[in-house]
């Protein structure tokens, strides 16, 4: 088997904004890279959001069929 090899973080960037350029065009490569990442909500917070939303007998009725 192969021994592999990482690239360096230059090359990588300067790789993968080639390759986004190639298939994007210029403008939508920028758009891309300026798409802000979503913040991620607390487990806890994501949970009891996703819990108002269920109907306890369907809930069940799902779970136990």
């Amino acid at each position: 088997m192969k021994e592999g090899r990482y690239l360096d973080e230059e090359d990588t960037i300067r790789r993968g904004v080639d390759a986004l350029v190639k298939e994007l065009g210029p403008v939508e490569a920028i758009r891309f890279l300026n798409i802000p990442c979503k913040r991620r909500i607390d487990s806890v917070k994501r949970h009891r959001a996703w819990q108002k939303t269920l109907v306890k007998k369907k809930f069940f009725a799902e779970v136990f069929k």
